[in-house]
Protein backbone atom coordinates (compact mmCIF):
# COMPACT_ATOMS: atom_id res chain seq x y z
CA UNK A 1 0.00 0.00 0.00
CA UNK A 2 1.39 3.42 -0.91
CA UNK A 3 2.09 6.03 1.74
CA UNK A 4 -1.08 7.91 0.81
CA UNK A 5 -3.12 5.03 2.22
CA UNK A 6 -1.25 4.83 5.52
CA UNK A 7 -3.70 5.29 8.38
CA UNK A 8 -6.70 5.68 6.08
CA UNK A 9 -7.48 1.98 5.69
CA UNK A 10 -8.37 1.24 9.31
CA UNK A 11 -12.04 2.15 9.00
CA UNK A 12 -14.71 1.84 6.34
CA UNK A 13 -16.08 5.23 7.35
CA UNK A 14 -12.90 7.16 6.54
CA UNK A 15 -11.91 8.69 3.22
CA UNK A 16 -8.31 9.06 2.08
CA UNK A 17 -7.10 12.49 0.87
CA UNK A 18 -7.75 11.45 -2.74
CA UNK A 19 -11.33 10.37 -2.00
CA UNK A 20 -10.88 6.60 -1.73
CA UNK A 21 -12.34 4.18 0.81
CA UNK A 22 -9.67 1.53 1.12
CA UNK A 23 -11.79 -0.94 3.08
CA UNK A 24 -14.20 -1.14 0.12
CA UNK A 25 -11.28 -1.63 -2.27
CA UNK A 26 -9.97 -4.46 -0.09
CA UNK A 27 -13.41 -6.07 -0.20
CA UNK A 28 -13.27 -5.91 -4.01
CA UNK A 29 -9.87 -7.67 -3.86
CA UNK A 30 -11.54 -10.55 -2.01
CA UNK A 31 -13.99 -10.81 -4.91
CA UNK A 32 -11.22 -10.68 -7.52
CA UNK A 33 -9.39 -13.55 -5.80
CA UNK A 34 -12.44 -15.82 -5.88
CA UNK A 35 -13.40 -18.35 -8.54
CA UNK A 36 -15.41 -17.07 -11.50
CA UNK A 37 -19.18 -16.78 -11.83
CA UNK A 38 -21.06 -15.54 -14.88
CA UNK A 39 -24.69 -14.96 -15.83
CA UNK A 40 -26.33 -14.24 -19.18
CA UNK A 41 -29.80 -12.90 -19.92
CA UNK A 42 -31.23 -14.50 -23.08
CA UNK A 43 -34.46 -13.87 -24.91
CA UNK A 44 -36.44 -16.32 -22.77
CA UNK A 45 -34.60 -16.41 -19.44
CA UNK A 46 -31.37 -16.16 -17.45
CA UNK A 47 -28.59 -18.76 -17.20
CA UNK A 48 -26.09 -18.71 -14.32
CA UNK A 49 -22.81 -20.60 -14.29
CA UNK A 50 -20.09 -21.00 -11.65
CA UNK A 51 -16.69 -22.68 -11.53
CA UNK A 52 -16.59 -24.20 -8.04
CA UNK A 53 -13.00 -25.15 -7.34
CA UNK A 54 -12.46 -28.58 -5.77
CA UNK A 55 -10.33 -27.73 -2.73
CA UNK A 56 -10.23 -31.32 -1.46
CA UNK A 57 -11.19 -34.70 -2.87
CA UNK A 58 -12.81 -35.43 0.49
CA UNK A 59 -15.46 -32.75 0.00
CA UNK A 60 -18.91 -33.71 -1.26
CA UNK A 61 -19.56 -32.23 -4.69
CA UNK A 62 -22.94 -30.80 -3.61
CA UNK A 63 -21.64 -29.01 -0.50
CA UNK A 64 -21.08 -25.25 -0.38
CA UNK A 65 -23.12 -24.50 -3.47
CA UNK A 66 -22.42 -21.10 -4.96
CA UNK A 67 -25.84 -20.83 -6.58
CA UNK A 68 -28.78 -20.29 -4.24
CA UNK A 69 -32.55 -19.99 -4.50
CA UNK A 70 -33.72 -16.66 -3.12
CA UNK A 71 -37.38 -16.94 -4.17
CA UNK A 72 -39.30 -19.19 -6.55
CA UNK A 73 -38.42 -16.92 -9.48
CA UNK A 74 -35.04 -15.56 -8.31
CA UNK A 75 -31.60 -17.16 -8.27
CA UNK A 76 -28.35 -15.81 -6.86
CA UNK A 77 -24.66 -16.54 -7.28
CA UNK A 78 -21.66 -14.96 -5.62
CA UNK A 79 -17.89 -14.44 -5.67
CA UNK A 80 -15.72 -13.62 -2.68
CA UNK A 81 -16.25 -14.70 0.91
CA UNK A 82 -19.04 -17.27 0.86
CA UNK A 83 -19.98 -16.73 4.50
CA UNK A 84 -20.59 -13.04 3.76
CA UNK A 85 -22.65 -13.92 0.70
CA UNK A 86 -24.84 -16.30 2.69
CA UNK A 87 -25.66 -13.48 5.10
CA UNK A 88 -26.74 -11.37 2.14
CA UNK A 89 -28.77 -14.30 0.79
CA UNK A 90 -30.53 -14.63 4.14
CA UNK A 91 -31.42 -10.92 4.11
CA UNK A 92 -32.66 -11.19 0.51
CA UNK A 93 -34.90 -14.13 1.43
CA UNK A 94 -36.36 -12.13 4.30
CA UNK A 95 -37.11 -9.25 1.92
CA UNK A 96 -38.87 -11.66 -0.47
CA UNK A 97 -40.94 -13.14 2.34
CA UNK A 98 -41.86 -9.71 3.71
CA UNK A 99 -42.93 -8.46 0.28
CA UNK A 100 -45.04 -11.56 -0.35
CA UNK A 101 -46.81 -11.26 3.01
CA UNK A 102 -47.53 -7.54 2.49
CA UNK A 103 -48.49 -7.50 -1.19
CA UNK A 104 -49.53 -11.09 -1.84
CA UNK A 105 -47.20 -11.70 -4.77
CA UNK A 106 -43.59 -12.27 -5.81
CA UNK A 107 -41.14 -9.42 -5.36
CA UNK A 108 -39.88 -7.65 -8.52
CA UNK A 109 -36.13 -8.16 -8.89
CA UNK A 110 -35.48 -4.41 -9.29
CA UNK A 111 -37.04 -3.76 -5.88
CA UNK A 112 -35.15 -6.62 -4.25
CA UNK A 113 -31.86 -5.41 -5.77
CA UNK A 114 -32.44 -1.92 -4.37
CA UNK A 115 -33.09 -3.33 -0.89
CA UNK A 116 -30.04 -5.60 -0.94
CA UNK A 117 -27.87 -2.78 -2.31
CA UNK A 118 -28.90 -0.50 0.55
CA UNK A 119 -28.15 -3.28 3.05
CA UNK A 120 -24.64 -3.80 1.64
CA UNK A 121 -24.01 -0.05 1.41
CA UNK A 122 -24.90 0.43 5.09
CA UNK A 123 -21.88 -1.70 6.03
CA UNK A 124 -19.55 0.81 4.35
CA UNK A 125 -20.75 3.76 6.48
CA UNK A 126 -19.78 2.86 10.05
CA UNK A 127 -16.39 2.20 11.62
CA UNK A 128 -17.75 -0.66 13.74
CA UNK A 129 -18.56 -2.69 10.60
CA UNK A 130 -16.58 -3.87 7.62
CA UNK A 131 -17.85 -4.08 4.03
CA UNK A 132 -19.11 -7.42 2.74
CA UNK A 133 -16.26 -9.18 0.95
CA UNK A 134 -18.39 -10.41 -1.94
CA UNK A 135 -20.26 -9.44 -5.07
CA UNK A 136 -23.55 -11.08 -5.98
CA UNK A 137 -25.51 -11.67 -9.18
CA UNK A 138 -29.31 -11.89 -9.12
CA UNK A 139 -31.39 -13.26 -12.01
CA UNK A 140 -35.15 -13.66 -12.38
CA UNK A 141 -37.95 -14.19 -14.84
CA UNK A 142 -41.08 -12.07 -14.49
CA UNK A 143 -44.25 -11.38 -16.45
CA UNK A 144 -42.48 -8.90 -18.72
CA UNK A 145 -39.34 -10.96 -19.26
CA UNK A 146 -35.96 -11.83 -17.70
CA UNK A 147 -33.92 -9.54 -15.46
CA UNK A 148 -30.27 -9.63 -14.40
CA UNK A 149 -28.48 -7.47 -11.81
CA UNK A 150 -25.10 -7.41 -10.11
CA UNK A 151 -24.33 -5.79 -6.74
CA UNK A 152 -20.77 -4.79 -5.79
CA UNK A 153 -19.29 -4.70 -2.25
CA UNK A 154 -19.78 -0.92 -2.19
CA UNK A 155 -23.54 -1.40 -2.59
CA UNK A 156 -23.63 -0.18 -6.21
CA UNK A 157 -25.95 -2.22 -8.44
CA UNK A 158 -26.12 -2.47 -12.21
CA UNK A 159 -28.50 -4.09 -14.68
CA UNK A 160 -26.83 -6.33 -17.26
CA UNK A 161 -27.38 -8.39 -20.39
CA UNK A 162 -24.39 -10.49 -19.27
CA UNK A 163 -21.90 -10.12 -16.43
CA UNK A 164 -18.98 -11.85 -14.71
CA UNK A 165 -17.40 -11.69 -11.25
CA UNK A 166 -14.33 -13.35 -9.80
CA UNK A 167 -10.68 -13.71 -10.75
CA UNK A 168 -11.27 -14.28 -14.47
CA UNK A 169 -13.98 -11.63 -14.87
CA UNK A 170 -12.03 -9.61 -17.45
CA UNK A 171 -11.37 -12.65 -19.65
CA UNK A 172 -14.97 -13.77 -19.22
CA UNK A 173 -16.23 -10.28 -20.09
CA UNK A 174 -14.24 -10.41 -23.33
CA UNK A 175 -15.90 -13.71 -24.26
CA UNK A 176 -19.36 -12.48 -23.22
CA UNK A 177 -19.03 -9.43 -25.45
CA UNK A 178 -18.73 -11.77 -28.45
CA UNK A 179 -22.21 -13.17 -27.78
CA UNK A 180 -25.58 -11.78 -28.82
CA UNK A 181 -27.52 -12.97 -25.77
CA UNK A 182 -30.81 -11.33 -26.79
CA UNK A 183 -30.96 -13.76 -29.73
CA UNK A 184 -30.19 -16.93 -27.74
CA UNK A 185 -32.49 -19.26 -25.80
CA UNK A 186 -31.67 -20.72 -22.40
CA UNK A 187 -30.80 -24.10 -23.95
CA UNK A 188 -28.28 -22.41 -26.25
CA UNK A 189 -26.87 -20.30 -23.42
CA UNK A 190 -26.11 -23.37 -21.30
CA UNK A 191 -23.45 -24.47 -23.80
CA UNK A 192 -22.12 -20.91 -24.21
CA UNK A 193 -21.76 -20.41 -20.45
CA UNK A 194 -20.04 -23.78 -20.03
CA UNK A 195 -17.70 -22.92 -22.91
CA UNK A 196 -16.72 -19.56 -21.41
CA UNK A 197 -16.02 -21.01 -17.95
CA UNK A 198 -13.77 -23.68 -19.44
CA UNK A 199 -11.94 -21.10 -21.56
CA UNK A 200 -11.18 -18.74 -18.67
CA UNK A 201 -10.29 -21.48 -16.15
CA UNK A 202 -6.59 -21.37 -15.28
CA UNK A 203 -5.47 -25.00 -15.34
CA UNK A 204 -1.96 -24.11 -14.17
CA UNK A 205 -2.80 -22.12 -11.02
CA UNK A 206 -6.22 -23.54 -10.14
CA UNK A 207 -7.31 -27.01 -9.21
CA UNK A 208 -10.09 -29.02 -10.81
CA UNK A 209 -13.52 -27.47 -10.69
CA UNK A 210 -17.16 -28.51 -10.66
CA UNK A 211 -19.44 -26.67 -13.06
CA UNK A 212 -22.62 -25.48 -11.35
CA UNK A 213 -25.40 -24.11 -13.55
CA UNK A 214 -28.94 -22.90 -13.01
CA UNK A 215 -31.59 -21.17 -15.09
CA UNK A 216 -34.90 -19.37 -14.78
CA UNK A 217 -37.20 -18.63 -17.67
CA UNK A 218 -39.86 -20.05 -19.94
CA UNK A 219 -38.16 -23.45 -19.96
CA UNK A 220 -38.68 -23.74 -16.18
CA UNK A 221 -42.11 -22.14 -16.06
CA UNK A 222 -40.68 -19.03 -14.42
CA UNK A 223 -39.05 -20.96 -11.54
CA UNK A 224 -35.36 -20.86 -10.69
CA UNK A 225 -33.95 -24.36 -10.96
CA UNK A 226 -30.61 -26.08 -11.39
CA UNK A 227 -29.89 -27.17 -14.94
CA UNK A 228 -30.29 -30.97 -15.19
CA UNK A 229 -26.98 -32.76 -14.59
CA UNK A 230 -27.31 -34.65 -17.88
CA UNK A 231 -27.54 -31.38 -19.83
CA UNK A 232 -24.54 -29.88 -18.00
CA UNK A 233 -22.48 -33.02 -18.60
CA UNK A 234 -23.43 -33.04 -22.29
CA UNK A 235 -22.46 -29.37 -22.64
CA UNK A 236 -19.11 -30.04 -20.97
CA UNK A 237 -18.42 -32.98 -23.29
CA UNK A 238 -19.09 -30.83 -26.35
CA UNK A 239 -16.93 -28.00 -25.02
CA UNK A 240 -14.00 -30.28 -24.15
CA UNK A 241 -14.22 -32.01 -27.53
CA UNK A 242 -14.18 -28.65 -29.32
CA UNK A 243 -11.18 -27.47 -27.25
CA UNK A 244 -9.23 -30.67 -27.94
CA UNK A 245 -9.98 -30.41 -31.64
CA UNK A 246 -8.85 -26.79 -31.66
CA UNK A 247 -5.66 -27.68 -29.76
CA UNK A 248 -4.93 -30.54 -32.19
CA UNK A 249 -5.30 -28.32 -35.25
CA UNK A 250 -2.94 -25.73 -33.72
CA UNK A 251 -0.31 -28.43 -33.08
CA UNK A 252 -0.55 -29.55 -36.71
CA UNK A 253 -0.02 -25.98 -37.91
CA UNK A 254 3.11 -25.66 -35.74
CA UNK A 255 4.52 -28.79 -37.36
Amino acid sequence: MSSIGTGYDLSASQFSPDGRVFQVEYAQKAVDNSSTAIAVKGKDGVVIGVEKLVMSKLHESTSNRRILNIDRHIGMTMAGLLADARQIASTAKEECSSYRSLFGGPIPLKYLTDRVSMFMHAYTLYSVYRPFGCSIILGSYEADGPYLYMVEPSGVSWGYHACAIGKARLAAKTELEKLKPQELTCQELVKEVANILHIVHDEVKDKEFVLEMSWVGEVTGGKHEFVPEEMVADAERQVKAAMEESSGSEDEEDL
